[in-house]
């Protein structure tokens, strides 16, 4: 018989609920008791809880409840699986709370040294995230809901430029997590085009009896980031090539926007394709905690960079001027 097949039928002999030595293993088996106990190891590796009783009426069993535990996971899978309710549940998943209840059904089919080595890897991982409100996960769950059953929503949202939008009817075609915010993507009724939207700014949501089938070739994911990247076509761009230490380019091209617009990388030169308008406005604030770090090759950019420093060196002097009066005042 193969290990597998030996390993197999240990699992079966001991699923029975009696206690059996290695010896009488060995003898129901006609192999080597050093044999039972390499098989024992490879089990309890990959997650049967065997529990090794000492004494005269010692031997292996299996934690009872065993058998009503579906599937079997090594320790990397347990280890994922824990930290991946982790992540969810501070990110606000939906189903945050059925992934909890996974595992707590994996702990409690395992023994006491799996159980010890399982809290001491989730304890090991931390994440921080914006606290989320029960309306956002609620808002969550019935998006992902509606995507999986093709349901169609009212849905009422805030666009953030004051005030309201109507009511509009919203085929969820998927939730997407992107950069510590959930949008939902799909058709939305009253643009009569695919929209994405911010699930933190829907103020209601309700369900209503219309269906929808999602396109086969959609995808949520792609159709989001084409709405918040710059087109690479777009004759808007300008071309930026920064020259720096290796570790500061690494740090820059972290950050959403410089990483899908790199174009061209060596180790202390990078060469990016960037919105115009980007740079007018967003890219040089970003940019500041740099300082003299960085040396940029981009017209445009640099005196952007000279005019938003300046005028905040020339905030700030003001305000030291205020401070130097009021102690001459005293």
């Amino acid at each position: 018989m193969t290990k597998a097949d030996n390993m197999l039928s240990i699992l079966w002999m001991l699923r029975s609920g009696r206690r059996m030595t290695a010896k009488q293993l060995a003898e129901k088996l006609e192999i080597h008791v050093r044999t039972v106990y390499r098989c024992i190891d490879s089990l309890c590796a990959s997650g049967v809880p065997i529990i090794a009783d000492s004494g005269p009426n010692g031997g292996y069993r299996i934690l009872e409840g065993f058998s009503d535990s579906p599937l079997l996971f090594d320790g990397d899978e347990s280890k994922g699986l824990i930290h991946a309710a982790v992540f969810a549940r501070e990110a606000g998943y939906p189903h945050s709370e059925a992934l909890d209840s996974a595992v707590d059904k994996l702990k409690r089919y395992t023994n006491e040294k799996q159980l010890d080595r399982l809290e001491r890897h989730g304890g090991g991982l931390s994440v921080i995230y914006p606290p989320i409100d029960g309306r956002y996960r609620v808002f969550l769950q019935m998006l992902e809901e509606a995507a999986g059953q093709g349901r169609t929503l009212e849905m009422e949202y805030d666009p953030g430029k004051g005030g309201g939008s109507p009511s509009r009817l919203f085929d969820p075609y998927g939730i997407v997590y992107w950069k510590g915010s959930w949008y939902a993507v799909g058709h939305c009724g009253y643009r009569g085009e695919p929209r994405s939207f911010r699930v933190d700014r829907i103020r209601a949501l309700r369900e209503t009896e219309g269906r929808f089938e999602r396109p086969a070739s959609f995808s949520a994911k792609d159709f989001l980031l084409g709405t918040l990247l710059p087109d690479s076509g777009s004759e808007g761009l300008e071309t930026v090539r920064i020259t720096a230490r290796e570790q500061v380019l690494n740090e820059l091209c972290r950050h959403w926007l410089f990483g899908h617009a790199l174009t061209e990388r060596k180790p202390e030169e990078a060469v990016f394709r960037l919105e115009k308008s980007t740079l007018n406005t967003y890219v040089p604030y970003f940019l500041m905690p740099y300082g003299t770090a960085l040396t940029i090759e981009s017209e445009l950019l640099v005196r952007r960079m000279a005019e938003t420093t300046s005028r905040m060196a020339a905030y700030y002097e003001t305000m030291l001027t205020r401070f130097e009066s009021g102690k001459d005042e005293r």
